[in-house]
């Protein structure tokens, strides 16, 4: 089988041509970092089979990044049969940088111009024959997204991979070509590429210059005798030089420009978004939307401006998925009048979805013998814990629904870019932003993707803040905590329809609170450099959201069928049975767990949640969820918790323990992979130290405005004091560091 890679720059639409070519369901991303390592696939339509590697996205092939080191290497070492480079047509100087040093490598090379839908929209253009003529290789436009022009760029690269190619370079005719000819020849006779290597012996590579320490010796020669050129013998800088210097002045003329003053759409669009004052209170209002819409049991507070359904037995079946029976009953035996609002699409979804699980139970009870064990582990275990989870399969997918088209449209980069901006001059960097923002789909690429930080320290500190980014995983956690809220009184309504909303923004702020504190006790002062292109805006493509959905309820039904089922097996064991398990069943006051649960409620007694007669309970289900978190809602199914012993403060100390403690174990292994040994042990304690410690005080602050307003806010105010301070310190810290780096 032949083998092709593809090449280019972030955000060029490499990933989606992967996807078209082969079928993939790889997550299409806006940002460096999301293709970390190469991924394979298959293309069929040609006379053979074609391997496809994606390579990540890179901006060159000097080894600054993981990621660069990975494709050059790759395309050295693996020597495919053809390197397809894919370059964004709609700004192709800056991508050629990187064609300028593939062509350097003998290797056949075609050049994938993508985009040329959205270029022809701009009313520009490009003179693909002239471009062709000036680099030398095949030169094919298309439009990755609308699947055009890719049949013809297979069968174009297939053709050129059949033919060798000797490398060639811009730099033939520039001032550096007579030492690329001298250190070429002084290179071994069998060594391919020669003239990327030359060159990048040139420009003082660090890897070239292990490999190769006598040709270097004899570059550094050469690069004494020859004249600077004002760039006081920084020749990375020279080649770098003549490199755009070329592209400029060969390459500009194949571009017709319609728009003179080259302002487009999402530059316009980019004035609001990303705008000094407005940018965070309009993501803040987004994530606000989406949460709403996800999770709000009041959908746009119609119940609270006094649209009620509940005097409406079929809608409010309808919206609640066949819950209205008992709900009148139990609100005239309170006393109360029944006050039901239209629940968020989640919601309505959930609900639905909750009415089916339960209506399994319940064909399961009518066949199988009643108050026997077996039909207890089926009905209460397996279905009602499995089941408790599956409820919320919906509202899971809604959200990542979201979540990928505010990806796919590149509103995500301008949030990493928002971050950058915002938090630079505390010492924080928008590229470590990057991998923790991953972290609101799944912990474990959000860890791996960390891995493109070259500092190690760096590294470990951003995994260390990707709990604070809540996984879908957690999701269930947040929907059923809000039901609770809910259930506990009608003035807390408004408060259960932003429930969720609050946790993910507290995870965020206390995000930045624990990397203000690890900067400040950390030595290093320095913030890397956060380089990062913002891709055009563009409207989602659905078959790349429905792959991404695809794969995370794939995922979900996966482990709700393998670890989540076989943990409530093992829970329902521990929750039904005492120690003598020969007896018989007992009752959950006598059984394992009960006695295992007592012992952590002391432990998490000062966090405030385990304090009435089910905290045991809500301990046992804490500690579940260290396991897989959507533990923490089916333990809490087989155990009956029902919420009313928690107050608002436990509900939400206990929320935020389980958003910033010990990830699920997957996460926790991932973890260890990407950390150093001694980096890891400190991670782990880290992430059990500070969520007990920010949900003990998140639990005595407000259980204080439970007490008296002024006492909290006194509190309050003393905690956003000392972090301010610390901020202020930090900053002034940062900038001394600076001053002294320029003197």
């Amino acid at each position: 089988m032949i083998r092709f890679a593809l090449a280019g720059n972030p955000n060029c639409g490499k990933t989606t041509l992967f996807n078209t070519l082969t079928g993939s369901t790889a997550h299409v991303g806006n940002w460096p970092g999301v293709t970390v390592d190469k991924r394979e696939g298959t293309y069929k339509k040609l006379d053979e089979k074609v391997e496809i590697v994606d390579l990540p996205g890179i901006y060159s092939l000097s080894p600054y990044t993981p990621e660069e080191v990975v494709s050059r290497n790759f395309i050295l070492d693996e020597k495919p049969d053809c390197v397809i480079n894919v370059v964004d047509a709609t700004n192709l100087e800056r991508n050629l940088y990187l064609t300028t040093q593939i062509l350097e490598i003998d290797v056949p090379v075609v050049v994938a111009l993508n985009m040329m839908d959205a270029l022809e929209a701009s009313g520009d253009k490009i003179i693909i024959d002239d471009l062709q003529k000036q680099l030398g290789v095949p030169v094919i436009g298309i439009s990755a997204l609308k699947k055009q022009g890719t049949d013809e760029l297979m069968k174009r690269a297939y053709d050129a991979a059949k033919h060798s190619r000797s490398g060639s370079t811009v730099l033939e005719n520039s001032s550096v070509s007579g030492i690329i000819s001298k250190v070429k020849d002084a290179l071994p006779a069998d060594l391919e590429s020669k003239l990327f290597h030359a060159v990048k012996l040139i420009e003082g590579d660090e890897l070239e210059i292990k490999a190769h320490p006598e040709a270097n010796e004899i570059a550094m020669k050469l690069k004494a005798e020859q004249p600077d050129d004002g760039f006081e013998g920084d020749y990375e800088a020279v080649v770098a030089d003549r490199r755009y210097d070329y592209i400029s002045r060969k390459f500009r003329s194949v571009v017709i420009k319609a728009n003179k003053k080259g302002v487009t759409k999402s530059d316009k669009i980019d004035k609001v978004m990303t705008h000094r004052i407005w940018a965070i209170p309009i993501f803040l209002v987004i994530m606000f939307a989406v949460f709403h819409i996800v999770f709000s049991e009041d959908l746009f507070f119609m119940n609270a401006m006094g649209l009620n359904i509940a005097n409406n037995p079929t809608a409010v079946n309808f919206f609640t998925g066949m819950g209205y029976e008992g709900l009148l009953e139990e609100a005239m035996a309170n006393g109360e009048e029944l006050s039901l609002g239209i629940p968020s699409l989640g919601v309505f979804l959930q609900s639905w979805m909750g009415f089916l699980t339960d209506g399994l139970g319940e064909l399961f009870l009518s066949f199988m013998p009643e108050g026997t064990w077996y039909t207890s582990l089926v009905v209460d275990g397996i279905i009602g814990g499995v089941g408790a989870v599956a409820s919320f399969i919906p509202q899971i997918l809604l959200l990542f629904l979201f979540i990928s088209i505010m990806e796919d449209s590149g509103y995500m980069a301008r949030v990493a870019f928002i971050m950058d901006r915002a938090f630079r001059k505390f010492g924080l960097s928008g590229k470590a932003f990057i991998p923790m923002l991953m972290g609101f789909g799944c912990s474990v690429p959000a860890m791996m993707a960390a891995r493109t930080l070259e500092d190690e320290k760096e590294r470990d500190r951003t995994i260390r803040l990707a709990t604070c980014f809540s996984c879908g995983a957690k999701a269930p956690i947040w929907a059923m905590l809000a039901t609770v809220i809910a259930a506990i009184g009608s003035s807390l309504g408004f408060l259960s329809s932003i429930f969720v909303f609050l946790i993910y923004i507290l995870g965020i702020a206390i995000a930045i609170v624990f990397a203000l504190i690890m900067k400040l006790f950390g030595k290093n002062n320095e913030v890397p450099p956060f380089i990062m292109e913002l891709p055009a805006y563009h409207a989602p493509q659905f078959k790349n959201l429905m792959a991404h959905l695809w794969e995370k309820l794939k995922h979900y039904v996966i482990k709700a069928a393998t670890i989540i089922a076989a943990s409530t097996v093992v829970l329902w064991f521990l929750s039904n049975f005492g120690w003598a398990f020969w007896q018989g069943l007992v009752d959950i006051e006598d059984s394992i767990i009960a006695d295992i649960g007592v012992v952590l409620k002391y432990f998490f007694y000062p966090l405030g949640w385990t304090m009435g007669e089910d905290g045991w309970m809500y301990a046992v289900a804490t500690v579940t969820g260290l396991i897989a978190k959507e533990d923490v809602v089916s333990t809490c199914e087989i155990l009956g918790v029902s919420g009313s012993t928690l107050s608002i403060a436990g509900i939400f100390a206990f929320a935020a323990y389980n958003l910033f403690t010990l990830p699920c174990m997957a996460a926790v292994a991932t973890a260890k992979s990407e950390s150093t040994k001694k980096g890891f042990w400190v991670t782990l304690a880290w992430w059990f130290v500070s969520s007990y410690i920010v949900s003990f005080i998140i639990y005595w602050v407000l259980h204080c405005y439970e007490i008296a307003w002024w006492i909290g806010l006194i509190l309050t105010a003393a905690i956003i004091a000392a972090i301010v301070i610390s901020a202020l310190y930090l900053a002034r810290r940062i900038k001394r560091a600076n001053s002294q780096a320029t003197a």
